[in-house]
């Protein structure tokens, strides 16, 4: 779209929200009702187009992508008679006689920008949200996976009409135009390097935002921990769609005592999981383009390198690696990996690690494989990350009951099921006051002593 078109495009949904059709509970879930039907009529088409832009096999796709979406619809589905009604909180006695309520009302355009690493969960998840608090939207999928994109265009489009809800593709022109424009809601997911910029021109005009970001997701095994446990779990997790996961464990702290335990075990769970050759795995994903493709081979040191490293350029896919005797100092933590890659780190000290990361930029996750419940509680109490999992990985986002989001460096806001109906929604505070009766001691003249009794009687 041109800038021209995108501006009529909004202008229409504007339009149409301030009809207030999108009000009514009963029009939010069926909308809902629709996207639902829609994505299971086309979900053959859905799997193919993860396949051509990731590699993602038809269960990973379900597993990881339609399947997680279908749950939130129909959660919302549920739940969004509840979640929009009003809710009656405690008057103070100075306020009397009136009843106070919080209602929560839509934002109302929004705008979603999604990234391609797992391009059909992270546009349909948030729009899921944003039409159950009664929003207008318009999308904007990444153009790094266009198969899932134009699948998702058409599903809107046979779903909704444009004033309603609509997809824009394309790549930084038209990212650039969308951001032009004054929306009520900004929700963007991806890298920290744009996340900034969609901050920044989102501040220019005082448009509130959600980041969903990224980060190097530390993941802590100590000796306490069930090795072929954690090896198992981490494997699965951190090469989960070749390791181009926002929640991904960026690298391992092993207590040293169980390392060569802890590597050995993992190097086995690889070969489980995806077998002796998993270049030669149908089920294993690829990297989504030649550029990250390149990046990520500039981070394997094939010095350090015990197992995996091997790669197919024409394929752009790079066996699951485990680079060990990491150190700060390597390229490979240097940046987030987002990537099929394992740096393992030692420790020895168990409180000094926690201080460590205090230090540190605070991740989207945190991962802690332990028997230890005096170090879990430190953990979860101490450190700042967005949310994590212990003696497991990634799963902790996929829940409707918990929202799920950064914090600092790792993006603001939060999503999934109430936190995201939250936060596609505005919480309007009111005061509905009865009119029989008007207690005098807010009023001038302040001369009374019995007023000013009574005032510190009501404030106290």
């Amino acid at each position: 779209m041109t800038a021209q078109e995108i501006e009529r495009l909004l202008e229409k949904q504007r339009k149409f929200y301030r009809s207030g059709a999108t009000l009514p509970v009963a029009f939010r879930v069926d909308a809902l009702k629709r996207l639902r039907s829609a994505i299971k009529k086309r979900e053959n088409e859905i799997a193919e187009a993860l396949l051509t832009d990731l590699g993602k096999s038809v269960y990973e796709g379900f597993m990881c992508e339609v399947g997680l979406a279908l749950s939130e619809i129909s959660h919302m589905i549920r739940k969004t008679k509840k979640f929009a009604r009003a809710k009656r909180v405690w008057t103070p006695l100075a306020q009397f006689p009136s009843r106070s309520y919080v209602q929560p009302v839509p934002r109302g355009n929004v705008l979603i920008m999604s990234p391609w690493n797992y391009p059909f969960l992270l546009t349909i998840g948030p729009l899921t949200d944003a039409l159950a608090a009664g929003n207008v939207a318009i999308l904007k999928p990444s153009a790094y996976s266009p198969a899932t994109s134009a699948v998702v265009a058409k599903i809107v489009k046979e779903s909704f009409a444009e004033e309603y809800v609509a997809v824009v593709t394309g790549g930084r022109a038209e990212n650039a135009a969308l951001l032009d424009q004054k929306f009520d809601f900004i929700f963007f997911t991806g890298g920290q390097t744009v996340g900034k910029e969609v901050l920044r021109r989102a501040a220019e005009r005082l448009t509130p935002a959600a980041l969903e970001l990224g980060g190097k997701s530390p993941c802590v095994v100590d000796a306490t921990a069930n090795i072929k446990v954690a090896a198992k779990r981490i494997a699965f997790g951190k090469f989960l769609n070749c390791g181009q996961t926002c929640v991904a464990p960026d690298y391992i702290l092993c207590e040293r005592s169980i390392k060569d335990a802890f590597v050995a075990e993992v190097v086995a769970q690889i070969k489980k999981q995806f077998g002796d050759n998993p270049l030669e795995n149908k089920d294993y994903g690829k990297i989504v383009n030649a550029r990250h493709f390149e990046r990520l081979l500039g981070l394997i040191d094939q010095n350090k390198v015990v197992f995996g490293g091997g790669a197919d350029a024409a394929a752009c896919r790079i066996e699951p690696t485990v680079m060990d005797g990491v150190t700060e100092a390597d390229a490979v933590m240097g940046e987030e990996i987002f990537g099929p890659i394992m740096p393992i780190l030692t420790f020895d000290d168990f409180d000094a690690v926690v201080d460590e990361l205090k230090t540190k930029e605070k991740p989207l996750a945190l991962y802690l494989f332990t028997s230890d419940k005096r170090r879990v509680k430190r953990v979860t109490t101490e450190l700042s990350y967005g949310g994590g999992c212990v003696n497991d990985v990634v799963i902790h986002l996929a829940t409707t009951e918990m929202g799920f989001g950064g914090v600092g460096e790792s993006g603001m806001g939060a999503y999934h099921g109430e936190t995201g109906f939250d936060a596609f929604s505005h919480r309007k505070s009111i005061v509905d006051k009865g009119t029989w009766l008007d207690l005098p001691m807010r009023y001038q003249p302040y001369r009374s002593r019995l007023y000013a009794t009574l005032l510190r009687l009501f404030l106290r």
